[in-house]
């Protein structure tokens, strides 16, 4: 089974981007669940040249299964996107200080466009690791919804049911992940306040491989 790990570089306010390093590591991971999968990570510089430019190339390879990470720094939770919409920010330039003219990404096409992974599931799975998640409608204006919704239009490309996804394609994921902290996170006592604290890479990198293993799962059924 192959598999595409996607993940982006630094952007304008991010200089440090987990989500490639992310990527990288998990593509790395050594369990027995990953023994049958050819994994192959990929760090999107954040543009959307790069994501016109790599994405073709990397569905070329005819993957089962494409997870992709991006960063979203003010969110708390680990966020499984259900769906992309077709918009883009003419606002925030990528980090090539480029700027989409129009707020479409596709003339004619669907206000949105929905996955078809079983999200309930793979939320659990990251759950089961300790880390705070949700199912999420919006993945925002930015370079993460436009690799979403490229990334599933690929996906679409051999046929559609009523819901314009393809039940023959790869199944596709993208998974918004918060800022992280580089020290782990202190164990909560019983009677102390719970309050936000940034998740550690131990601790994501613990939940991206659950997510991975139900997603494998998901796949072959």
């Amino acid at each position: 089974m192959r598999v595409i790990i996607g993940g982006f570089g630094p952007f304008p306010g991010a200089p440090f981007n987990p989500s490639g390093v992310l990527a990288r590591r998990l593509a790395r991971r050594r369990r027995p669940a990953f023994a049958s999968l050819t994994r192959h990570a990929h760090v999107f510089a954040t543009s959307y040249a790069a994501v016109d430019r790599d994405l073709p190339a990397l569905f070329a390879e005819e993957p089962e299964i494409a997870l992709l990470f991006g960063l979203a720094a003010r969110r708390r939770h680990v966020c499984v996107e259900t769906r992309a919409r077709n918009a883009v920010s003419v606002l925030f330039p990528d980090a090539s200080r480029y700027r989409p003219a129009d707020a479409i990404i596709t003339h004619g096409g669907a206000n949105a466009c929905y996955g078809r992974a079983p999200f309930a599931r793979l939320v659990g799975a990251i759950r089961t690791a300790k880390v705070p998640a949700r199912a999420s409608r919006d993945a925002g204006r930015y370079l993460c919804n436009y690799v979403y919704w490229r990334a599933l239009e690929h996906a679409n490309g051999r046929g559609s049911n009523s819901h314009g996804l393809n039940n023959q394609g790869p199944l596709v994921v993208f998974v918004h992940i918060p800022t992280i902290s580089h020290k782990p996170r202190p164990r909560r006592r019983p009677n102390q306040r719970n309050k936000h604290r940034p998740l550690s890479f131990a601790n994501l990198a613990a939940a991206a491989e659950r997510l991975l293993i139900a997603l494998t799962a998901a796949s072959r059924r």
